[in-house]
């Protein structure tokens, strides 16, 4: 039995979308020949919202070690509230006597807490440990470079030069890269060369079907996150938001505006609900997509809810949506993290994104949705979004028949077996 120990500074009963890669692989590892051990941050440290329930079908026997990590409330006077930061000195110490003492095969580093991908490196030189980066999402982007100053994400110019110096450190001695996306492998590789020799895969999150089960036996534990009428259509979007997901917002809103112009009886029943649209600590999230329907003067049928609500409570509003709605990025690298409970839901779903993303191919090979290409003409698209929300306020949409042979490619157990053959690879490179 091989042994991998797990970077993940959010980890269960923190409320993180970062950390399900490693939630839902947990139980399975073990089958495919890998011993797992986590080090993550203690939770009191956290930002981000607790909740007990993510600690569900996670296995007794995994050993977890927590480190600290510098007060909150302290370091955002210096502007350093990343948990990345504030942890980086506890996990060098704690790390350090845990190779000492114990022997691992690997390690892996599973978070866009990227700061701390620089230990791989040192580890490496200092255990002769390899060590393999799940790149969920860009590190050193250059994606915000072009646009206004409002649209950027806070302390954009700060986390941008951080990024540019410590993105190197950790890339010019990985050993082994999964993705979510491969257009993020393919920026990399132009950026440092070595990585054509480096094992790589693209492996999406996936998902663990016990989650659905769980909710379906407990519904009495959740609530509904909008107010439901009888005479109203509610199409429900979870996930994030932000300014270069306006594109599909754009849209999805004047294919909406034109019904309440031209056939207002049917589409005025329609609501668009946007929930856990922020990354952001509980009530400091800034909406981005009610500002939208406030340019376009359709207020009054859309709700922005910006706190992120647990994972389990998605799964209940999801299944218990009229229909849904996954919007995509402007930038075709982009990769919804959500699109598997999506399609677990069972709801008429409509996915409004990039023909390149991998959340179109994931779609497209479980015959799941509807799909509008944002790349399309204007009119075009407008016209598809118009039919569909015109089908929909006549109750004449029904869910698409899923390939669940295809789907079951992407289970949490067959994507963790991905994960342990790339490991595998780096041992023998």
């Amino acid at each position: 039995m091989k042994r991998v120990l797990i970077i993940s500074p959010y980890f269960p009963p923190v409320n993180a979308a970062d950390m399900h890669r490693v939630r839902m692989s947990l139980p399975y590892y073990k089958s495919f020949g890998w011993e797992a051990e986590l080090v993550t941050v203690n939770p009191k440290h956290s930002e981000i919202s607790i909740d007990e329930m993510l600690l569900k079908n996670i296995p007794n026997e995994i050993i977890i070690h927590q480190v600290e990590a510098f007060n909150y409330k302290w370091t955002r006077k210096f502007g350093l509230g990343s948990i990345a930061l504030r942890s980086l000195w506890f996990y060098k110490k704690r790390v350090n006597q845990i190779l000492k003492n114990e022997h691992f095969d690997l390690i892996f580093f599973s978070t866009t807490q990227f700061p701390l991908l620089i230990l791989g490196n040192y580890w490496k030189n200092k255990f002769k440990i390899p060590y393999v980066i799940d790149m969920q999402d860009p590190w050193h982007s250059t994606y915000y470079n072009d646009k206004p100053v409002n649209e950027r994400p806070p302390k954009y110019w700060f986390s941008y030069q951080l990024n540019k110096y410590l993105e190197p450190i950790a890339m010019n001695a990985v050993d082994g890269l999964i993705s979510v996306s491969q257009g993020y492998l393919d920026t990399l590789e132009n950026r440092y060369k070595r990585l054509i020799k480096v094992p790589q895969q693209v492996i999406p999150f996936g998902i663990l079907k016990k989650d659905f089960e769980w909710v379906r036996q407990n519904e009495k534990h959740f609530k509904q996150h909008y107010i439901k009428k009888n005479e109203q259509i509610d199409f429900v979007y979870v996930g994030r938001g932000g300014y270069d997901m306006r594109k599909a917002v754009v849209l999805l809103f004047n294919a909406f505006k034109e019904g309440l112009k031209t056939n207002n009886e049917q589409f005025r029943n329609i609501r668009f609900h946007f929930i856990g649209t922020s990354y952001a600590p509980e009530g400091k999230g800034v909406p981005t997509i009610l500002p939208i329907a406030n340019e376009m003067g359709i207020t009054a049928y859309v709700n922005e809810q910006t706190d992120r609500i647990s994972l389990y409570q998605s799964i209940y509003t999801l299944m218990n949506a009229d229909a849904l709605i996954i919007l995509g990025s402007e930038d075709q690298q982009y990769t919804g993290s959500k699109v598997f409970p999506y399609i677990m839901a069972e709801r008429p779903l409509l996915a409004i994104l990039h023909p390149e993303s991998s959340a179109t191919q994931i779609l497209l090979n479980c015959n799941a949705a509807d799909i509008i290409s944002i790349m399309a003409p204007e009119n075009q698209s407008t016209e598809l979004i118009y039919n569909y929300l015109y089908k929909a306020s006549l109750r004449k949409i029904l869910s698409k028949k899923t390939n669940w042979p295809a789907f079951d490619s992407y289970s949490a157990e067959n994507l963790c077996k991905q994960q342990c053959e790339l490991f595998n690879k780096v041992l023998i490179s």
